[in-house]
C-alpha cells in the first residue's frame, strides 16, 4: 500500500500535465455538444465529468497499490477481461450494429477500454520472469497468443480500432524484451502476404468502404467520404489563432458527425487554431517523454515493460486520431485520449498513468 515517505517522489508535473489535457478535454466537449439555438449543452459533458472524477479515483488507486503487487496477480485480471469480454459479446448491449457496452443502470461499460492496461500488465509480467532475458521461440509465440484472443473478441464485437491498440503495446514489450529486428520483418513480411486475404474476409463491408473513402472520399462526398471532407474543412477553418470558444460553426452545426468523440482534435483545430493544436500536442508529448523516462528509471524489468506497453498504446492512438483528423489516415473509432468523449476510455487511460506514476514512485523502493 501507500507508504507515506513515497509522497515526495509522484511526479507532479506529469500528473498535472494528464489533469490539464483532461480539463481541455471537458472544455471541447462542452463546445462540440453546445447547442446554440437552444444554449444547452448535451448531456454528454456532465457524463464526461463523472467520468474523470471516477477516472482520478482508479488512478490513485493504482498509484497507492505497489504494481508489483497487480503483476502477480495480472493473470486473475486477465481472466476477468477474457470473461467480461465474451459476456459483451453474448449479452452486451447492441448500439449501430455493434455490441461493445455492458449496460450498468444509466452508465455503460465498454471492457475493451481496459484490455491495453491488463495486457501490459500479462507481458510485462511474462517476459520479466526470465532471469537470464534469454528467449525461445516458444516464449514469443506464448506472448502472442495472450494478446490474439481478446484481440479476437474485441474484433468480433466489432470494434477492430480498439483491437488494434493492443499491437503496438504487445510489440513494443516485446522488442525491449528482446525480440529481434529479423522477427519484426518476418512479421511485417507475413502481414502484407496475408493482407489480400483480410481485404477479402477478414473485413466487414463499412470498413472497407472507409479505406477506399479514404483514397478517394470526392468519390462519394455526401456518404462514405463525408467524414473525411468536413474534418479536413474543420482542421484548416482554425487559421493561426482559432475562431474562439463555442464559435466552431462546423461542430456545433452538425456539419461534423460525432464531432464530441471522433473528430474531437477537428473542434480544438477549428476554436483554437494552430497555436492551440501547438500547446495541445506539446503537452501530448511531454507526458509521452516524461512517461518513457519512468521506464528509464523503473527498478526492475516489470515496471520498464509495463511502462512502455501502456505508452506504445497511448502513443499510437494519440497519433492515429491526429492524422485522422488532418485526413492523412482512413478513418477509424479511434478517440483521442485524455480528450475525447467516452467514460470507460478516460477511466482505463487515467488509470494506465496511475501505473506509469506507480512504477517511478516505487523507483527507490526494495
Amino acid at each position: 500500500m501507500f507508504e507515506r515517505r513515497l509522497y515526495i517522489y509522484i511526479d507532479w508535473a506529469l500528473l498535472a500535465a494528464i489533469v490539464l489535457l483532461s480539463v481541455i478535454g471537458l472544455v471541447m466537449i462542452f463546445s462540440a455538444t453546445y447547442d446554440p439555438t437552444t444554449d444547452q449543452v448535451g448531456t454528454q459533458f456532465s457524463r464526461q465529468l463523472w467520468a474523470l472524477a471516477i477516472g482520478l479515483v482508479a488512478l490513485a488507486v493504482c498509484l497507492t497499490i505497489d504494481y508489483r503487487v497487480l503483476a502477480d496477480n495480472s493473470l486473475l485480471f486477465y481472466g476477468i477481461l477474457i470473461a467480461l469480454l465474451t459476456y459483451t459479446l453474448v449479452f452486451g448491449e447492441e448500439v449501430g450494429g455493434a455490441k461493445r457496452w455492458i449496460g450498468l443502470g444509466p452508465v455503460n461499460l465498454q471492457p475493451s477500454e481496459f484490455a491495453r492496461i491488463v495486457m501490459a500488465l500479462v507481458l510485462a509480467t511474462f517476459y520479466a520472469q526470465s532471469q537470464s532475458g534469454l528467449r525461445t521461440v516458444s516464449d514469443w509465440v506464448l506472448g502472442g497468443v495472450f494478446v490474439v484472443l481478446p484481440f479476437v473478441l474485441i474484433a468480433r464485437e466489432p470494434d477492430l480500432g480498439t483491437a488494434v491498440t493492443l499491437l503496438p503495446a504487445c510489440l513494443a514489450i516485446m522488442v525491449f524484451a528482446g525480440l529481434r529486428l529479423r522477427f519484426l520483418a518476418a512479421i511485417a513480411v507475413a502481414a502484407v502476404l496475408i493482407a489480400p486475404v483480410v481485404w477479402a474476409y477478414g473485413l466487414e463491408d463499412y470498413q472497407r468502404t472507409r479505406i477506399a473513402s479514404f483514397v478517394e472520399p470526392e468519390q462519394d462526398p455526401r456518404g462514405a467520404g463525408y467524414q473525411q471532407i468536413q474534418a479536413r474543412i474543420t482542421v484548416g477553418s482554425g487559421g493561426l489563432t482559432g475562431r474562439g470558444f463555442l464559435q466552431g460553426t462546423q461542430s456545433q452545426y452538425n456539419f461534423l458527425p460525432v464531432a464530441h468523440n471522433d473528430f474531437i482534435f477537428s473542434v480544438l483545430a477549428e476554436e483554437q487554431g494552430f497555436l492551440g493544436v501547438l500547446f495541445t500536442l506539446g503537452l501530448y508529448l511531454f507526458v509521452i517523454l516524461r512517461s518513457l523516462d519512468a521506464a528509464r528509471v523503473a527498478k526492475d524489468r516489470t515496471g520498464t515493460y509495463l511502462v512502455v506497453g501502456i505508452m506504445a498504446g497511448f502513443a499510437f492512438q494519440a497519433i492515429y486520431n491526429v492524422t485522422m483528423s488532418a485526413g492523412l489516415v482512413p478513418v477509424k473509432g479511434l478517440t483521442l485520449p485524455l480528450i475525447s468523449y467516452g467514460g470507460s476510455s478516460i477511466i482505463a487511460t487515467l488509470m494506465g498513468f496511475g501505473l506509469i506514476l506507480n512504477v517511478r514512485m516505487r523507483r527507490f523502493t526494495n
